[in-house]
């Protein structure tokens, strides 16, 4: 169970175990959640909850960017129209109180090239343990070639790859769904490999996970998302700081060339999006639409197909 400690610490479980409940994850928002239980804790706030106080806790690190503060702010705020449920004097709060920037995050569509350079870094990732090298260049290849999430990803365990039939059971993704992923004969050549690699090099690890790290555990999410940005730092595609290349860039690789491939073989695009989105795990296809505009090579066979009137 979820740990707060503030006047509203029952609220909060109660919140989360509510939303939980109705199918969301709520993976993401506890922090946020917990950060803002440890606020009043030391503010020692006990009055009802004010748009002042949101405020004041969503900018309380000037450090943090706008997108954090507008994250911070929403997800507390969504806190309290539940609480007004049962505190009516709890007010409504302003949901443009704090607005997102609009231009959105700029996402690098990695290139056939860069994604050679990452599986070299990832395979040669270190010297004196190959098998760490030969872990992560899998988890590259495997999320490049489905799109897999990083939770997704962090979470199959041994039973749900199928070395026979290269079938995938990701269990439990967003909504709580279970979907089956089939896999390209070459990415199951090298699941094979790995497994066969894993189980000589770390024969005593008695994890369940299909992934394990040289201390025979699963991989955690940031552990794993720290990884993959070494490899692409040391392949010359991220700065030392700020924003690149990360793991969620090859989910977008990966929607972005399969819609490119059915351009290209002159495919009724619109018509397949819904296939696309179930291989994905998206709950509404207008999700995988998104990736529709982003590369100017996509928008450029866009063009073409409506100049030629055919359907995008």
């Amino acid at each position: 169970m979820t740990s707060f400690l503030s006047a509203y610490a029952d609220r909060l479980r109660a919140y989360v175990a509510l939303k939980r409940a109705l199918g969301f994850q709520f993976e993401r928002q506890v922090p946020h959640l917990r950060a803002f239980d440890e606020y009043l804790l030391r503010q020692e706030r006990c009055a009802p909850l004010s748009q002042e106080t949101l405020i004041d806790f969503a900018t309380d690190a000037p450090s943090t960017s706008m997108n954090l503060r507008a994250r911070r702010y929403q997800v507390v705020r969504g806190f309290c129209e539940y609480l007004a449920t049962f505190e009516p004097r709890t007010p409504t709060l302003d949901p443009k109180a704090l607005p997102r920037p609009r231009n959105g995050p700029v996402h690098h569509i990695i290139s056939d090239d860069e994604l050679a350079l990452l599986l070299r870094e990832a395979r040669h990732v270190s010297k004196t343990h190959p098998v760490r090298g030969i872990t992560l260049h899998t988890i590259v290849g495997l999320a490049a070639s489905t799109g897999l999430r990083i939770s997704e990803l962090v979470r199959l365990d041994k039973a749900d790859v199928d070395l026979a039939t290269g079938v995938l059971l990701i269990r439990q993704t967003k909504f709580r769904k279970d979907r089956y992923v089939p896999t390209h004969p070459s990415t199951l050549e090298t699941l094979r490999r790995y497994a066969a690699l894993r189980d000589v090099s770390l024969p005593d690890c008695r994890d369940a996970a299909f992934f394990v790290t040289l201390r025979r555990r699963r991989f955690a999410r940031n552990t794993l998302q720290q990884a993959v940005c070494k490899i692409a730092r040391r392949a010359g595609l991220r700065g030392p700081s700020g924003a690149g290349i990360s793991f969620h860039s090859l989910r977008h690789r990966f929607a972005v060339k399969r819609l490119i491939a059915w351009y290209e073989a002159g495919g009724d695009v619109q018509a397949m999006l819904p296939m696309l989105a179930t291989y994905m795990g998206h709950v509404c296809y207008s999700d995988t639409a998104y990736y529709l505009t982003a590369t100017p090579e996509l928008l450029g066979l866009a063009a073409k197909r409506c100049q030629a009137g055919d359907r995008p």
